[in-house]
C-alpha cells in the first residue's frame, strides 16, 4: 500500500474521531444542562422522572463518546492498533 494512502487514512480517521469527540462533548454538556436546570425542559417532557433519566442518559452517552473519540484520536495519530480497536 502506498505511503500516501496510509497517511490519508490516518488523517481521515483522526478527523472522524475529532467529530465523535465533539459530538460526545456536546451531548455531555446537554446532559449537564438538563440535570442542573430542568425548568427549561419541563414543558417538553411530561414527567420529571423521565427528564431526570434522560439527563443522566445523555450525560453517560456523552462521556462514553468523548472518551471513545479521544482514544481514537490518540490511536490514529500514534498508529496504535489497540487504541483503534478499543
Amino acid at each position: 500500500v502506498p505511503m500516501g494512502v496510509l497517511s490519508c487514512m490516518k488523517y481521515l480517521m483522526f478527523i472522524f474521531n475529532v467529530l465523535v469527540f465533539a459530538g460526545g462533548t456536546c451531548l455531555a454538556g446537554m446532559g449537564v444542562w438538563v440535570a442542573v436546570d430542568p425548568a427549561d425542559f419541563q414543558d417538553l417532557v411530561a414527567t420529571r422522572a423521565m427528564l431526570r433519566a434522560g439527563a443522566w442518559l445523555l450525560l453517560a452517552v456523552g462521556i462514553a463518546l468523548t472518551l471513545l473519540g479521544f482514544l481514537g484520536c490518540c490511536g490514529a495519530l500514534c498508529r496504535s492498533r489497540p487504541l483503534l480497536l478499543l
